[in-house]
Parts: C-alpha cells; structure tokens; sequence
C-alpha cells in the first residue's frame, strides 16, 4: 500500500490539508499527518487545532511514497523554514518520488528549483516565485512527480489527483461520485 505523508505547520490551511487526508483515505491509501513541531497538536490559519498521527523528528521517510506539502499563512512559511523537512523534500524530488504543494506552498518549490521546466499552479500573487515553471491557471498541474494546486477551492482536485496517482483515474472519478463531486 502507499503511503503518504501530509505536513502540518502552524498556520497551516484546514482545508487543504484535510481533503488530501479525507480523500486518500477514502481511496484505501495510508495517510499520516505529520507535525513539523514536537507537538502533535497543531493551529491552522483559521484556529482549527488538529491532532496529527506524528511528529517530525519520529516520522521513517524510507515509509513514504509522497510528501504534501498545505498551503496557508503563516504554515507555508513555517514548512519552508523547517530545514530537515526541507531536506527530505529536495531527498524525494532527487530519487523521483513525488511531491505535491497547494495554495501558496508550491512557492517553497519553486525556490528550491524543483518547477524549472514544469508546468505547475499556485494561489494568485505567488507566480513570481515558480521560478522557472510555466505557470499555468489550471486547478491542478502534473508534472512527471510533482502536482501542484491553487488553493482552498481546489482542494478537492488536488486531492482527486493524488488518489489518481496512486489508485487510477478510474478510482477517483468513482470517489468524486461517491462524494457528489461534479464539475
């Protein structure tokens, strides 16, 4: 089975973070929320407190198929400042594994290189730091091993996308009906 790893940062956005979580899980896939903190509780923008499954320093990346990445201010900033999160990420992009980033995260992305030469998406007023993408306006962008989304209101595609990775497109078109998600 899968397994991925959802990072959870002070400030972090609610919605991006759970729907990926909700989604894959529905899908069949191991989902653990990850604290970048010693905490297992964790704030989100909008004050939501959220238990995570575990904490950073005791999370086996070895474990891990992808790495998501929450939107959210001022979580993205926090994941971005975490350095040996920051390690793991450019570790996964190196050996091929796959990254994802919502909202304004694919900012952390982009100055790290890891979008030069790929299409990806962000949260409107961050283009400027995909550095080198082509940016684009769709709700989700795949790239090779890297999915980026734009935010809050695409949570759900975002999500769609990575159950898609993992489980076929066949499988999340079926757990879109499931959720009467339609477009």
């Amino acid at each position: 089975m899968k397994k991925i790893a959802v990072f959870f940062a002070e400030g972090f956005e609610e919605i991006e973070a759970l729907t990926v979580v909700d989604i894959c899980r529905r899908c069949g896939l191991e989902v653990c929320m990850v604290s970048v903190t010693e905490d297992r509780m964790v704030k989100g923008s909008h004050g939501i407190v959220i238990k995570t499954d575990d904490v950073f320093s005791h999370a086996d990346f070895r474990e891990y198929d992808m790495l998501v990445l929450p939107g959210g201010m001022p979580g993205t900033k926090n994941l971005e400042a975490h350095e040996g999160l920051m390690a793991q990420v450019d570790a996964f992009y190196t050996e091929g594994k796959y990254i994802a980033a919502i909202c304004a995260a694919p900012s952390i992305l982009g100055h790290r290189g890891i979008l030069k030469g790929r299409s990806a998406c962000c949260y409107p007023g961050f283009e400027d730091h995909l550095e080198g993408a082509e940016v684009s306006r769709s709700s989700v962008e795949i790239s090779d091993h890297v999915i980026t989304s734009r935010g809050m209101g695409t949570a759900i595609d975002f999500a769609l996308a990575i159950a898609g990775v993992f489980c076929g497109d066949e499988r999340a078109e079926e757990m879109a009906g499931s959720i009467v998600y339609g477009k």
